[in-house]
């Protein structure tokens, strides 16, 4: 081993070399398309959006077979076409962890790299996927992070990513190494995707188990009836369907002034927001946020795709945009029923059924008389806790599994990533 003399890695085998990326590419910038540029077939698109998707789980991308640039815009905009051996970076980041992620073009054609995007057109070796193993690793990627500027958003700029360095094995020790690195993160990849499989059949099995408990119970032998409703079917016979308005009702109070505790809606649930990390959207002025209390119903009925509802554990103010509600009586009903109810609503896309607004791609929100009009099913209050106790231990038992699969998950990924760092530094040799 010998000084490398460049700061992210201390040393390297005494048979490499350092280089600066601008020594090894050119450099070339992705362009924005409009509707017009695009056609059914021609040159495939790469996006920013692709790479970001891709970085973490690959070295190489597939091009997006639905997006093709015609042949009257390549003819202008030749600098922005990519070959094999080239890499598409990202030239933006919401955070710093994602500063330096990138694409190794690694498919023969032609590609054409969209806005917010950086090309580095090799110069000459087009085999390069040592180095797309290298872009990887977060040492590499230091020199990218201590450099970016941004608020919301991380800029990196062309010159940035041109003055990094790289370092460079002899050829057949960077081939060997790619051999040895494509085969291992195969064997990982492959138990990873087993894995997340496995955890989204065990989601769709706790959505399943709620869905059967909230429309007929716990008791699968007993006479049914329709419901009238086509979201709940069949119910139980001695159970009612009424509207939500007679079990609920929407409170609106106003705080009138600062200082509360900011609550966020969140799909973990309801949440206080941290003000002094200067995330998501920040209001000037919270006085004109409304009042939340513990055991109080909250949803963010704007967004029906990714919003959420939940019983708030804490006091606090939340946007006057949200619904909050409460019981009627909550002698006569069990919160933890209408909880699990309300929240089938949200993963079946019953709510969203129900919904409204101008696209389906942005705000689709649930009017107030839809949702104070909308039939539920309301079982006797007994039976009512007899479910919420049941599908209470069966979530956990389902939540404690993907929680083990998940944190697997986290440590394979990590130890894919240390098994590329120790072998595109040369701390780890290949046979």
């Amino acid at each position: 081993m010998k000084k490398s003399e460049v700061n992210w890695i201390d040393t390297i085998p005494d048979s490499w070399n350092v280089a600066r990326l601008k020594a090894l590419f050119s450099c070339g910038k992705g362009l924005p398309i409009t509707k017009e540029n695009l056609t059914t077939s021609g040159v495939s698109v790469i996006s920013y959006g692709q790479i970001h998707a891709k970085f973490n789980t690959g070295v190489s991308i597939t091009p997006d077979l639905l997006r093709y640039v015609s042949p009257d815009y390549l003819q202008t905009n030749q600098t922005s076409l990519v070959h094999f051996g080239d890499f598409i970076f990202a030239d933006t980041s919401e955070d710093l962890t994602g500063c330096g992620n990138c694409a190794y073009v690694d498919t023969d054609g032609l590609l054409f790299a969209g806005y917010h995007t950086i090309i580095l057109q090799a110069r000459t070796e087009k085999n390069n996927k040592y180095l797309a193993y290298l872009f990887l690793t977060d040492s590499w990627r230091s020199q990218i992070r201590s450099r970016v500027s941004g608020v919301k958003l991380y800029s990196i700029s062309r010159k940035i990513l041109m003055d990094t360095t790289v370092i460079i094995p002899p050829k057949n020790v960077q081939e060997s190494i790619v051999s040895v690195l494509d085969v291992k993160c195969a064997e990982i990849d492959y138990i990873l995707r087993k894995m997340r499989l496995s955890i989204e059949e065990y989601k769709q099995l706790k959505q399943s188990i709620i869905m059967q408990a909230i429309t007929k119970g716990v008791d699968d032998n007993r006479i049914t009836k329709d419901s009238g409703s086509i979201w709940f079917g069949n119910i139980p016979s001695e159970w009612k369907m009424r509207r939500l308005k007679y079990v609920f009702h929407i409170k609106k109070e106003i705080a009138g002034k600062e200082g509360y505790t900011v609550l966020s809606i969140t799909q973990r649930g309801i949440i206080p927001k941290d003000l002094s990390k200067n995330e998501g959207q920040l209001a000037q002025n919270y006085s004109n946020y409304q009042l939340v209390e513990p055991g109080d119903f909250a949803m963010n009925h704007m967004d029906l795709l990714t919003g959420w509802v939940d019983i708030s554990k804490y006091s606090g103010v939340t946007s006057p945009d949200y619904r909050v509600f409460v019981l009627n009586d909550k002698d006569a009903y069990c919160d933890r029923y209408y909880l699990y109810m309300m929240q089938m609503c949200y993963t079946n896309r019953i709510f969203y059924g129900l919904g409204q607004g101008v696209s389906t791609m942005g705000r689709w929100r649930l009017q107030a008389d839809k949702f104070l009009n909308f039939m539920i099913a309301v079982p006797p209050i007994e039976e009512q806790r007899e479910i919420a106790d049941y599908l209470d231990e069966k979530c956990i038992q389902i939540d404690d599994i993907i929680t083990k699969k998940e944190k697997l998950i986290t440590e394979l990924e990590a130890y894919k990533k240390s098994l590329i760092y120790e072998y595109v530094t040369g701390k780890k040799e290949v046979c």
